[in-house]
């Protein structure tokens, strides 16, 4: 765990095994490490979540996002392989890549004027059942649609959701937050009881008032569902309800947002029984450059299964769903998740896993030591970096890049400058001539890292 965030070359099993020592020694150890399941990532992300959790007061959820990522692999006899839809291709043609599936997720570590850094409480591979012979017979295509319901996405997220809500100690209430393709009905209804939802939903969702109290109908069986309500989209263009300004932290600072809210409602896809709430973020005004055209993204339509949670809590936490792309993008680009050269299903599931957990024992570590007022050392950034250092940057949480840098140069200094007495000497030359600088090797291999 600590080769892969010492590790400045790709993250195979062989590299993490020279970055800890242990080259000159049988290497079959560490690959039967995870092929014979002799490691346990739960525990390793059930110590972060508890200390994520001493972290929070005792009124505030514990606020959990969930999403999947692609790790690419070139090899097709890899366990959990096959062709995905690759989400980085361009908006007007579908592209293919084959590469594994991952599920994630991330717990909200709340900081000071409303920010927010997730770290990763749970990882899991979640492959694709896999194709059906052609010659199949009548009992072979049972078990492979069986088997497609146990290894579908939401199947994967609602078993992990259920572990997760079951091991939050006391009665801290749990928030889960996901994307559009998670809000829907199988994840909703199937979630755990006394946890809330959250997550976007399409513009033309179909809603409802609910049923107005009195007499029922005199033949039938009584109304499930009130008056036709209107569209997130209708919702937004409805000039009859007003714009409401509400200050929300994203992107390094505190926005003003402007949104529209409508509930209690019913949604056809959750049943008559469940309650949720619809929250219409207007689009936000962004410029490419300094004086270049006014643009627009697109508007936000989100669903909350609580209609009571305050509008301002609501667009909070799914602003701060973000982070568990961040997560992503740092687990792949500086910790190499995904790269080792494995192809049993157990080590393509326990490495990387471990490889995440040490991730997020890194920020743990990060986080406490901020938490406990001490402030974190960092290495003197190259002079294009440099600027007036002001209150603002005392208090910005460091990224993972300078993380991972303060790492190495704690666990490396020691043995590339081995302490000895000779600070004592004075060594400075006797002749006043100017002397060719010698360049720094802990500063080059501590900024090349």
């Amino acid at each position: 765990m600590l080769a892969s965030l010492l590790c400045p070359e790709r993250g195979t099993l062989t590299n993490l095994i020279c970055a800890s020592g242990g080259q000159q020694q049988d290497w079959t150890a560490h690959y039967r490490l995870y092929s014979k399941e002799r490691v346990d990532e739960h525990a390793l992300f059930d110590h972060v979540r508890s200390s994520l959790q001493q972290a929070l007061r005792q009124d505030h959820p514990l606020i959990l996002y969930m999403d999947d990522t692609l790790a690419a692999k070139s090899g097709a006899h890899i366990a959990g392989v096959g062709w995905k839809r690759d989400a980085l291709g361009p908006a007007f043609q579908t592209n293919l890549v084959r590469a594994q599936r991952y599920l994630q997720f991330s717990a909200a570590w709340p900081l000071e004027d409303g920010a927010a850094r997730t770290i990763p409480v749970a990882f899991q591979h979640a492959p694709s059942a896999a194709r059906l012979p052609k010659e199949a017979d009548a009992g072979q295509c049972q078990a492979h649609r069986e088997e497609q319901r146990q290894k579908n996405l939401n199947a994967y997220a609602l078993r992990e959701m259920k572990r997760l809500h079951e091991d939050v100690a006391g009665s801290r209430g749990v928030i889960f937050c996901g994307d559009g393709s998670y809000t829907n009905q199988a994840v909703i209804k199937g979630r755990p009881a006394n946890s809330v939802y959250i997550g976007r939903v399409r513009k033309d969702a179909v809603l409802h008032h609910p049923p107005e109290a009195g007499p029922g109908r005199a033949n039938g069986r009584p109304r499930g569902y009130g008056a036709r309500a209107p569209t997130p989209e209708e919702l937004r263009q409805d000039e009859a309800i007003p714009w409401q300004r509400v200050e929300a932290f994203a992107a390094g600072r505190r926005h003003s947002f402007r949104i529209k809210t409508l509930g209690p409602l019913q949604w056809r896809k959750t049943g008559t029984q469940e309650l949720v709430r619809i929250l219409v973020i207007a689009p936000l005004g962004y410029r490419l450059r300094q004086g270049g055209k006014l643009l627009y993204r697109q508007p936000a339509h989100l669903l909350c299964t609580d209609p009571g949670l305050p509008v301002e809590k609501l667009l909070q936490y799914y602003l701060w769903r973000w982070g568990i792309e961040v997560n992503f993008r740092d687990e792949k680009t500086l910790i190499g998740v995904g790269q080792a050269q494995v192809r049993s299903a157990a080590s393509n599931q326990h490495q990387p896993a471990v490889c995440v957990a040490a991730y997020s024992l890194l920020w743990v570590a990060a986080l406490s030591a901020r938490r406990a007022g001490q402030q974190l050392e960092s290495l003197r950034v190259p002079r294009w970096r440099r600027r007036s250092r002001t209150i603002e940057d005392e208090q910005r949480t460091p990224s993972t890049g300078e993380l991972l840098r303060l790492l190495r140069y704690e666990s490396w200094a020691g043995s590339i400058r081995p302490g000895t007495l000779s600070h004592f000497v004075n060594n400075s030359p006797t002749t006043t001539k100017w002397q060719k600088p010698s360049p720094s090797l802990p500063a080059t291999l501590f900024c090349a890292a």
